[in-house]
């Protein structure tokens, strides 16, 4: 005798698919700090295994709204979730053993040399006083392969350059064995070059390791080459979302940053460029 699934059935069943396929999901995220509004009514997804930005202009709510998935502040109000469960119900070490989070302002791990920093990624993991295993120095190790600094792994973090410190901070992230990075403004200060290095790592670990990543940046152009989609933000509200192609156009442009722009195909990649007219 055949199983008669019900329609409600089969709608729980579609909703539970969308939602495993959703490394983070926020539903009416709002945000008040000192009765001001950060963020208001943000309602985003954030796919498995795809790289995606969160640009804006200053003050948009971007790094509030990466606070909010890292668990770093509370929203006001509206529901966070990562892998369909609430974020306020994870215990902290099963979440930090599932997410990596970088903030924009590090000013630790000068005085370490690079594989101790690299180290660190594997506290999930063992705790304080647990020992450090086999394991984690595997993981240690792939890691500053992954990122390319095994040469620097005796190096003193404090004497890298920023290019070179970024990597060794992903290496941490990596060395974590999440399946997500948060990362905040991974390439402020960072010069041309420094940028495109740390971005096209970032994309590779996503691409080649199945990562989840939300990164914020600053520019757009950066965004539509590197990243799968882009969410923006203005205002502490979501003003567009979707692929760069999408974005990357001169009405959406305009209600983003508030400028005219105009737009040029890249010469060698199949990504739109945007510049001030």
């Amino acid at each position: 005798m055949g199983l008669n699934v019900s329609a409600a059935q089969k709608a729980s069943r579609l909703d539970s698919t969308a939602e495993n396929a959703q490394a983070f999901q926020v539903d009416n995220i709002g945000l008040m700090v000192d009765q001001t509004t950060i963020l208001k009514d943000v309602t985003l997804s954030f796919p498995k295994g795809e790289l995606v930005a969160l640009v804006g202009h200053n003050g948009s709510g971007k790094s509030s709204l990466l606070k909010i998935l890292a668990r770093q502040q509370p929203a006001t109000s509206g529901i966070a979730r990562y892998a369909g469960q609430e974020l306020s119900t994870f215990e902290d070490r099963a979440f930090a053993r599932s997410v990596a989070y970088l903030a924009q302002d590090i000013g630790t791990g000068a005085d370490m040399t690079v594989r101790e920093l690299v180290s660190c990624g594997r506290y999930p993991w063992h705790g304080a006083l647990g020992r450090f295993t086999d394991l984690d120095r595997a993981k240690v190790d792939e890691a500053l392969a992954l990122t390319h600094i095994e040469a620097f792994s005796n190096r003193m973090v404090g004497t890298l350059s920023g290019g070179e410190r970024q990597r060794a901070w992903i290496a941490l992230l990596v060395a974590q064995d999440s399946q997500c990075l948060l990362l905040d403004e991974p390439t402020a200060a960072l010069d041309i070059a420094h940028q495109m290095e740390v971005l096209s790592l970032v994309r590779k670990l996503s691409h080649e390791k199945g990562l989840s990543v939300i990164i914020v940046l600053h520019d757009i152009n950066m965004a539509a080459r590197f990243c799968d989609r882009i969410h923006a933000l203005k205002g502490g509200q979501v003003v567009a979302s979707g692929s760069p192609h999408q974005l990357v156009q001169r009405d959406t442009l305009r209600q983003i940053y508030g400028i005219d722009m105009d737009i040029v195909p890249h010469p060698g990649l199949s990504v739109p460029l945007a510049y001030v007219c």
